[in-house]
């Protein structure tokens, strides 16, 4: 049974939150203005007042109902002024008590309380130690868990026995609400009130541990975001000290979409790409890739073109001043410019230059550009086996990049440049695709508009680009392609355009490459001519230009040597002792026409060639042979001479069982080059007409034509290139078939007044124009009574005029 005390009347001081345990230390803050009263009411009488904790923290004017019954009597140890109307108090809690009754006062509440005793505790040891041991073990792990520091009389405490005094520490100190403490409060009986105390702390600690684990997991990711924060900030420092501020380039990428004006697709899928990039981490390999993409679009000249010049007199000034002769391709780009002016949005050209190496189709296109002030990027595509060369490679794929059309454009940094698309004949295919097929979206005027490369993914406009293409041959260009672009033919110089390219161009070309000055070396047409015919064998001037190059290289050791001569003269008769001897003695006619022996005239990639076709006919079974390396289509043209020569052996006085009495051998020289093509049917046929006619051919004729079954005479193409070889072989006449007439307008004049053209439509004519004697006299050729020489002489028709001979 609990000893009660007198009560007595004290000043109360309701407490909102807090609760205050006898023997215990703690301070407040006191701001309202019935507890302020109190505390001073307090500091006038003995320092003592009455703390009791508020049911409701809300309230703000309690009632007795409001506060719980029993609270702490305190002595107030100091009072510390805050700013406004507040102050911080210090109390000391010196026992329990019950509040009996509540009177409010004129400033603060006074209450009547009276103190409580604790009952004895008698034969509860081991349970007191029990509970002891086990407060200690949570009040611990409270500590460790709150991080707050043991306090100097803990172990004292710990150690007095006194449960009591320990649960009040217990409920005073630990982070259980003031309804938890409550209950240690108004709890008398010490061993009771410590069960209490240890059975809220242990469910403390659960709440605690978990609140722990929740603090740690939150903190981990607080850290994480943290460091990449920092390391983000640091990252931003560096940058802003190097000048790379991450957020002023992508603004920086935006401004640039945005002053490009692009139509919406386009200028929507780079902001797209800007807006990945704001998201990938700045070091990431796909950021990379990113920057990479926006950089090359934007380096693309999307709105940007040259001013074309439209001035054709001074266009076909910078043509003649850069090449001589090529009047086909000069023409034509003036008329290009001529449209242009009279139509300014005349969408650009596709031209295909074709001709032998050396003739100056690469540089003619610098020429071009030069005339147009177009921008020039040249795109080589001579091995090019790969679709994406042209298309480029999708950016998913390491070390993608755009196609080579897309490198040009970035290359010329506009939006209108000649492309020049250099050795289209070369490109081949595999299994990776068809280049070729790739250039058919290109090079058509209807459909490049909205070019698409892989690597942009976004249209692009080529139709202001000029494109001019390279070939040796249109063999090898597919159908489709070559149907795209319009064919310019550049033929093979003659010895007289040669001799002036060499002046004009090529000589002062070497001299200045060397040093040599022109009033150091003089080099006379007669040298040059003498270099053109005995030290290069070509259809351009490559070659020769390498010739000049060395006569300027051994002029330059005379020149530079200690004895050095003021002058030096290259004439035809020195040209040896800077070039050495004649790599080809000029082409010779035979000393007398022979029997079987006939010059033919072949096309090659670098130009025109004389071919001699030999036959020999020998008592055999009748088999023909055929040797020389030859291609199908110019054995199958033997065959057909063959043919023609058993359907008219009778016309010819051949005896009509020939083909099986006589082995006919028919030799092609030089038989480690391989030959092949129909224009030497009508050579062929000749040569067997006179082997078994035993009629000698005229040996200052050549002759070029497909034969038929039935001896007619088909055309044939490289007529130029053909006559310009006939001319150096030293031929005077040249037959032709009629069909081919029409192609010496493209002749050279200095070729045309040199050489007599006989046009023929059937082999008749070839015969009477080649063989010395008219095809009546062959039957008194053939039986052996006449010699062939004499009867060739006695016979031989009046020299035909210069010209074209009917």
């Amino acid at each position: 049974m609990n000893e009660m005390f007198v009560s007595e009347r004290l000043p109360v001081l309701p407490l909102r939150g807090l609760t205050v345990f006898p023997h215990m230390m703690m301070h407040f803050d006191v701001g309202r203005e019935k507890s302020v009263a109190a505390v001073h009411k307090a500091m006038s009488m003995d320092q003592r007042m009455f703390l009791v904790t508020q049911r409701d923290i809300l309230v703000d004017d309690p009632g007795k109902r409001d506060l719980y019954d029993m609270g702490t009597i305190v002595r107030i140890k100091q009072i510390l002024k805050m700013p406004g109307d507040t102050m911080r108090i210090l109390v000391e809690g010196i026992e329990r008590a019950e509040l009996q009754e509540l009177e409010a006062g004129e400033q603060c509440l006074f209450g009547r309380v009276q103190t409580v005793m604790e009952p004895e505790v008698n034969g509860m040891e081991n349970r007191i130690e029990a509970l002891r041991r086990q407060s200690f073990q949570l009040y611990d792990e409270l500590l460790m868990l709150t991080q707050k520091p043991p306090q100097e009389n803990l172990i004292a405490l710990f150690t007095s026995g006194d449960p009591g005094a320990l649960a009040d520490h217990i409920g005073q100190n630990a982070t259980f609400g003031y309804a938890e403490k409550m209950k240690v409060l108004k709890t008398l009986h010490p061993v009771k009130r410590l069960e209490i105390a240890n059975r809220l702390l242990a469910h403390e600690l659960q709440i605690l541990r978990i609140e722990d684990d929740l603090n740690e997991k939150v903190q981990d990711a607080i850290n994480k975001g943290q460091r990449d924060y920092y390391l983000r900030e640091q990252m931003k420092v560096i940058r802003s000290e190097l000048g790379d501020d991450e957020e002023e380039e992508f603004a920086a990428y935006e401004r640039k979409i945005r002053a490009l004006k692009l139509p919406q697709e386009s200028e929507e899928k780079l902001l797209k790409e800007v807006g990945r990039l704001e998201k990938q981490p700045s070091g990431s390999s796909e950021a990379a890739l990113i920057r990479n993409y926006l950089d090359t679009c934007l380096e693309l000249p999307w709105n940007k073109t040259t001013k074309e010049t439209v001035d054709i007199e001074k266009a076909r000034k910078i043509l003649d001043a850069d090449h001589f002769g090529l009047e086909k391709v000069k023409e034509r780009i003036l008329e290009f410019l001529a449209v242009k002016k009279l139509k300014p949005d005349y969408a650009g050209q596709i031209i295909c230059l074709v001709g032998p190496p050396g003739v100056g189709k690469t540089s003619v296109a610098f020429s071009i550009a030069r005339c147009l002030n177009r921008k020039l990027s040249r795109i080589a595509l001579g091995g090019v086996h790969d679709e994406a060369d042209i298309r480029g490679h999708r950016k998913t794929y390491i070390g993608a990049m755009p196609g080579r059309i897309m490198a040009g454009i970035q290359q010329a940094g506009t939006k209108n440049p000649l492309l020049l698309l250099d050795e289209i004949d070369k490109m081949g295919a595999d299994y990776r695709g068809d280049p070729s097929a790739a250039l058919l979206e290109v090079l058509d005027a209807e459909q490049n508009a909205t070019f698409r490369d892989h690597y942009l993914e976004l249209p692009f406009d080529l139709s202001q680009c000029m494109f001019i293409t390279t070939a040796n041959t249109l063999d090898t260009i597919p159908r489709a392609l070559l149907d795209r672009m319009e064919v310019i033919e550049l033929g093979s110089y003659t010895d007289e355009e040669k001799l002036m390219i060499a002046k004009q161009h090529l000589l002062p070309k070497q001299l200045k490459r060397h040093g040599v000055k022109r009033t150091q070396l003089r080099m006379t047409d007669e040298a040059i001519r003498e270099a053109i015919v005995c030290y290069t064998r070509e259809s351009g001037v490559r070659n020769l230009e390498r010739e000049l190059g060395k006569v300027c290289r051994k002029a330059a050791m005379q020149l530079a040597g200690e004895e050095a001569p003021k002058r030096l003269s290259v004439s035809g008769k020195n040209i040896e002792e800077f070039l050495g001897p004649r790599k080809f003695l000029p082409d010779k006619l035979p000393s007398c026409d022979s029997i079987g022996l006939v010059t033919g005239l072949a096309w090659t990639s670098v130009g025109g060639e004389t071919l001699e076709v030999e036959v020999n006919v020998m008592e055999g079974s009748g088999k023909l042979e055929l040797t020389g390396n030859l291609g199908d289509v110019m054995k199958e043209s033997a065959q057909a001479a063959m043919s023609y020569i058993r359907s008219r052996a009778e016309q010819l006085h051949i005896a009509p069982d020939f083909y099986k009495t006589k082995d006919i051998h028919v030799h092609f020289p030089e038989g480690a080059v391989p030959k092949d093509g129909p224009s030497a049917g009508i050579t062929v046929c000749t040569a067997m007409v006179s082997a078994l006619t035993g009629l000698p051919v005229r040996r200052d004729i050549a002759m070029t034509g497909e034969i038929s079954i039935r001896g007619r005479v088909l055309p044939i193409g490289g007529l130029r290139e053909k006559t310009m070889a006939a001319l150096r072989h030293g031929i005077h006449t040249v037959i032709i078939p009629r069909d081919n007439e029409k192609d010496l307008e493209e002749i050279d004049q200095t070729v045309r007044r040199a050489l007599n053209f006989i046009p023929v439509d059937h082999v008749d004519s070839v015969l009477q124009a080649a063989l010395e004697l008219r095809l009546n006299d062959a039957k008194e050729v053939a039986s052996g009574n006449t010699d062939c020489l004499s009867i060739a002489i006695k016979e031989a028709p009046k020299k035909p005029q210069r010209g074209i001979r009917q």
